[in-house]
């Protein structure tokens, strides 16, 4: 399928997961996120859901600041891999994920872009056999793109910063 059928697919697929369970609470561990391989990934922190109620980070969905944001870096993205002349031999990838417009949840999804660079927490571990486990090669992301309002940004770049 055309990059441009994948990427409609895959944002259809969070809008029907967004409907299907509105209520749904992320965790910092499995975000509302879209993943899209490529052999370079930049990063997206988009406000795809407002701030929730006490207690809950994220409430409504926001179509004019979140979803046409993500559109946005979706068809970006479509648009440079789908010209051979921009970046020969290489295909961008994207880790899109919800901040839910509050400061301290986005500072959490910033923080898995880090995890993907850290070792496993437990070591390499062995395999039953003994062998070293086979591991995906990390994640190169060249880029985070976003957030939306400066605290979160501020937030998230101090922390980006470290590991740049």
């Amino acid at each position: 399928p055309s990059a441009a059928m994948r990427l409609l697919s895959t944002l259809s697929a969070l809008l029907s997961t967004l409907r299907l369970r509105p209520m749904a609470l992320p965790s910092p561990t499995q975000p509302h996120a879209i993943r899209l391989e490529g052999d370079l990934t930049l990063g997206g922190l988009f406000p795809v859901h407002s701030r929730g109620a006490a207690g809950i980070p994220c409430g409504a969905v926001k179509k004019e600041k979140g979803i046409h944001r993500l559109e946005a870096m979706l068809y970006a993205l479509d648009r440079v891999n789908g010209d051979p002349r921009l970046l020969p031999n290489l295909t961008l990838g994207a880790r899109i994920l919800d901040t839910c417009s509050r400061d301290t949840y986005a500072l959490e999804q910033a923080l898995s872009f880090v995890r993907t660079l850290l070792p496993p927490a437990g070591g390499e571990g062995r395999c039953p056999d003994g062998s070293a486990p086979r591991r995906p090669p990390p994640e190169r992301l060249v880029g985070v793109i976003g957030a939306s309002a400066s605290s979160v940004s501020i937030m998230v770049a101090n922390v980006l910063r470290l590991f740049a």
